[in-house]
Order: C-alpha cells, then structure tokens, then sequence
C-alpha cells in the first residue's frame, strides 16, 4: 500500500509539475494514514495468548503443625495400588476410614501422626508400604465472633489459615460504638474444660501487650461484650 501511494506521487509530479499544493498535501496524509494503519494491522494479526484455558487450583498447604480437624479432607494413598488410594472425609466424631486400616482417630494429629499410625497398621499387610497423606480440604478452621461487632448477621468465619484476635475482629467488621472494647474475652475447649482469655481491644492498638493478640485456634469463640 506505500509502495503505492510513493509511486503515485511520483507520476502525479512529473507528469503534472504544476500540480497544486493542496494535492501535495493531501497525497501527503495518505501515506502518514497508510504508515499509522499498518502496524495496527500487524497487531491485530498476531495471535494473542490464549485465555480459553482454566487456572490451575494451587494445592491446600498446611504446616507441619496443623492439627487435623473434623470436616476436613485427606487424600491418602498408597504407592503404586489404587486400591489404596482413597480421599477419606474426617466424620464429625474426628474419626477417618481406610482400607486394610479400619477406623482410626484423625482430628487433633498432624499430618505425620496420622502418617506413621497408618503406616503402622499397613504393614502387616504390605511391607515397607510408601504412604502419602495430604490435607485436600480445609474445613475445620472455623472461629466464632458474637457480640457488638459490626456484622452482627455472620459469626461463624471459616478460614484457611490461622488468624490472630484483631484479624477475627476485622472480618465481623470490627467494633460498633456500644462495645466493651477491653473486656473482649476468648474462649477455648481444650482437654474437655474451657479456657477463658482476656483481651483489651485499646492496649493492642496501641502496642501494650501485644501477647493478649493470641492465635485463634478452630473452634475458638471470640465474645465482645
């Protein structure tokens, strides 16, 4: 299309060297249109990365010292037997099921607990087995916020990672005006008794004692009076 436009500027010049200036002109624009088309063209012509395709779900990662709850999904496996290779769901009375295993208890071990427990009721059965135990859902991580919060519908947050009392507080959307702000209390079931934890929401913000900033553990119930 340049190649074009230059040659007919040529035969218009020396074919008529009293073309008028305006000609000029305008043969002028055409090329400066023809070179600002071009490389939109070529861009519209490559091909553009391709979107068609889902993204991939990154794995559910857990420490090593997450405890296993009820509600949560495990997929264990076995080295080379599909038999034995299985996503098992902990039942609420924290128990899981596992061929040639039978029922064990799950919730309150971690990951390598439950690893070796396994590993110890396999072998009678297969020698030296190569077992794999990954957490594939979480869904025991659960806290409670009652009280004068903000988000007074929703108590119950569901979480993925572990979170501390001011980042509970911030997902019910913090304190209303009437709260209590500093007789907060935590409470926490442990070994079938109840532990009570104070928190005093002005000492936290500003620096003091900052160890009233506890990590919330699932089932933990965050009271603001």
């Amino acid at each position: 299309m340049i190649e074009q436009v230059l040659l007919f500027f040529r035969l218009a010049s020396s074919t008529h060297p009293r073309i008028h200036a305006s000609t000029h002109y305008l043969l002028a624009l055409m090329l400066l249109l023809c070179l600002a088309v071009s490389p939109l063209k070529a861009a519209q012509d490559t091909p553009g990365p391709d979107i068609s395709e889902k993204p991939v779900l990154a794995a559910v990662k857990t420490g090593t010292d997450y405890l296993i709850g009820p509600g949560d999904l495990l997929d264990i496996s076995v080295w080379r037997d599909e038999t034995l290779t299985k996503t098992v769901a902990v039942l609420p009375d924290g128990k899981i099921s596992f061929p040639l295993v039978g029922q064990l208890v799950a919730a309150g071990k971690t990951i390598a607990q439950i690893k070796q427990e396994i590993e110890e009721k396999l072998t009678p059965y297969i020698p030296e087995p190569v077992l794999s135990v990954e957490v594939k859902q979480v869904n025991s991580m659960e806290v409670y916020v009652i009280g004068r919060v903000n988000f007074t519908g929703q108590n119950r947050f569901m979480l993925n990672k572990y979170v501390n009392v001011l980042q509970a507080l911030s997902m019910a959307g913090g304190l209303n005006p009437f709260a209590k702000r500093n007789s907060i209390k935590i409470f926490r079931q442990e070994g079938g008794k109840t532990k009570v934890f104070d928190f005093r929401y002005d000492e936290v913000a500003n620096g003091i004692r900052l160890e009233q900033n506890i990590q919330l553990k699932p089932g933990d119930v965050v009271m603001v009076p």
